[in-house]
């Protein structure tokens, strides 16, 4: 049996796959069971900041192999401790919890932000508002949390206490944010909703009402962090201070790892026995994001700002790009044409890319070399000018 057949038959079928078996690549090329060429504008959905088989995290993580690949966490390693070190530096952040996805780290945020309310008023706080079209997870929570009619099917019943504002809009989020309410959580870049950018005016709102209330700001960067819309976390360009931050996907450059950062309002509220997670931390993941994370620094996203410029340019001068959005790497492309067919036009050529609702979204490599970029670009601009 070929691979095709082995996972038809063994493997639990949740995703709808493309007839192409990836089997190697190099930086932001990957090269299918054929020796086809793909150019790869997604990144496995985010997560290979640096690319395939980038040399200084393959030395991170082989190193660290050699060492020690797991223990439990009633033990001190090394690459958990310097990881945590670094996230906290980066952002201002005080504690970090590690997990091992950004499901997992959204079902965490949302744990701590309402013992920080329930340690300091009791019951009947325990309210989360997300927004409209907002993405949070899977698992059931987090699909709670999620604020999209179409992910509340079939698994009913979901963890209550949220409710669902539309983005942007700030008298209903002011008449939302009532006394049962213990945080707000949004993603400043709306992903899998469609690439949607939060409006300045709308976050500092945010901002504000939390302030006012003792009502937490949770942003989820699973999608939009670790230098992916220009600054190390999306929230940075937007000038506020959260109380909680989650992230995931590109944190270790491929291997399985999530986090949730806690602001000083909140590292009090963290006991011991609290939370927990068997593989969080884990040394092998730790150091192969100690090599990612220490290299996305100010200079590094300059060139990551600079990708994004001239990605734009060259798609605002395609016929048939509607509207361009996003931030940095992570970019919306509306156009008149079906967005899944403009995915499949485009693997039949030779490119990956992805789809949000009815745009096509980029989310490539950080490191893309301008050459990768060429190439694929010219493929996109002649799947959507056809």
């Amino acid at each position: 049996m070929n691979t095709k057949e082995l996972d038809e038959k063994f493997v639990a079928p949740t995703y709808g796959r493309f007839n192409v078996e990836l089997t190697k690549g190099k930086g932001s090329t990957l090269y299918d069971e054929n020796g086809k060429e793909y150019i790869d504008f997604g990144s496995g959905i985010g997560v290979t900041a640096f690319g395939i088989a980038d040399e200084e995290w393959k030395k991170a993580v082989i190193n660290q192999l050699d060492k020690l690949q797991h223990t439990s966490n009633l033990y001190y390693t090394a690459p958990c401790a310097e990881l945590a070190k670094l996230l906290c530096e980066k952002t201002g952040m005080k504690k970090v919890f590690f997990s091992n996805s950004g499901a997992e780290a959204n079902e965490g945020a949302i744990k701590y932000a309402r013992k920080y309310s329930f340690d300091k008023y009791g019951e009947g706080r325990s309210t989360i508002i997300t927004l409209v079209n907002s993405f949070h997870g899977r698992t059931i929570t987090t699909l709670a949390a999620t604020g999209q009619d179409s992910f509340h099917t079939n698994f009913a019943p979901f963890t209550p206490g949220f409710k669902y504002c539309p983005a942007n809009d700030i008298d209903t989020i002011k008449k939302m944010a009532t006394d049962d309410v213990c945080a707000i959580m949004f993603e400043c870049v709306q992903g899998e909703g469609g690439v949607l950018n939060l409006e300045e005016s709308f976050v500092k709102e945010i901002e504000k009402l939390a302030k006012e209330k003792d009502i937490l700001m949770v942003v989820d960067e699973v999608q939009t962090g670790n230098g992916r819309t220009g600054k190390y976390f999306a929230y940075m360009n937007f000038g506020i201070d959260p109380d909680i931050v989650s992230t995931a996907k590109g944190l270790a450059g491929g291997l399985p790892m999530g986090a949730v950062l806690f602001g000083e309002k909140v590292e009090s509220h963290i006991t011991a026995g609290s939370h927990g997670s068997t593989f969080g931390g884990n040394p092998v993941a730790a150091a192969g994001a100690v090599s990612i994370v220490e290299r996305i620094d100010d200079e590094f996203m300059k060139t990551v700002f600079e990708k994004s410029e001239y990605i734009i340019k060259f798609l605002k001068s395609v016929n048939g790009v509607k509207s361009i959005s996003g931030m940095g790497l992570m970019l919306g492309i509306e156009t008149g044409k079906d967005a899944k067919e403009v995915v499949n036009d485009c693997l039949e050529k030779g490119l990956l890319v992805l789809t949000a609702k009815t745009k096509i979204r980029l989310l490539p490599a950080l490191n893309i070399s301008y050459e990768e970029i060429d190439k694929g670009l010219n493929i996109l601009k002649e799947v959507i000018e056809k």
